[in-house]
């Protein structure tokens, strides 16, 4: 099995993607961060999800890496774009 090996952008890669995206869990693992943080970042907004017809959260790899690049951005650049 091949977890734990890294994706190229760092999200981690748990063998074949799913077309579903990544559960909570995987997101959590993925973000270093509870189930708990997943659930209530996604509750206000910070992370995109949606809900498969079982209504469990799914969330998409894209996402999580354009989050994870926007908390990796220098305050500067975070201020430079909220005032434009």
């Amino acid at each position: 099995m091949n977890r734990g090996k890294t994706h190229e952008s760092g999200i981690m890669n748990e063998g074949t993607p799913s077309p579903l995206g990544l559960s909570t869990s995987q997101a959590a693992r993925a973000l270093g961060v509870s189930l708990g943080t997943i659930r209530r970042w996604s509750d206000m907004g910070y992370l995109d999800s949606y809900r498969t017809p079982g209504g469990q959260r799914r969330f998409s790899r894209e996402q999580i890496e354009r989050f994870v690049s926007s908390l990796q951005q220098r305050p500067e650049q975070r201020d430079a774009r909220a005032a434009s």
